[in-house]
């Protein structure tokens, strides 16, 4: 059975820190580049980063530059997301899809490229 389960989200303080992990089972992990995307109340979901089959090559959206850093542990079939110097506006709930594009357009076309997708972990930046 294929999945793509992610945890780690919850509320944290303007300025905190959060780590998201998402563990993959049911397909071969190693061949398929990960993303993490998130979609806010009312808003588009949005690509945050991309991470390759190997991690060789990696995306980060301009608004989690510098803050944000993805990584992958092929060993575990799991992907991390360590979220640092949140926002408010990092709040929404964030997925976890495998795709087999190149980072930067798995992370550009949320909507077509992705080919499998988790359930989803709320985030929420709030004092």
């Amino acid at each position: 059975q294929l999945q793509l389960v992610e945890s780690g989200g919850g509320l944290v303080q303007p300025g905190g820190s959060l780590r998201l992990s998402c563990a993959a089972s049911g397909f071969n992990f190693d061949t398929y580049a990960i993303g993490w995307f998130r979609q806010a109340p009312g808003e588009e979901r949005e690509g945050v980063s991309c991470i390759s089959t190997r991690g060789y090559n990696i995306h980060y959206a301009d608004s989690v530059e510098g803050r944000f850093t993805i990584s992958r542990d092929n060993a575990k079939n799991t992907v991390y997301l360590q979220m640092d110097s949140l926002k408010p506006e990092d709040t929404a709930v964030y997925y976890c899809a495998a795709g087999t594009h190149t980072v930067q357009s798995l992370c550009r076309n949320p909507l077509t490229y992705p080919d499998y997708w988790g359930q989803g972990t709320q985030v929420t930046v709030s004092s």
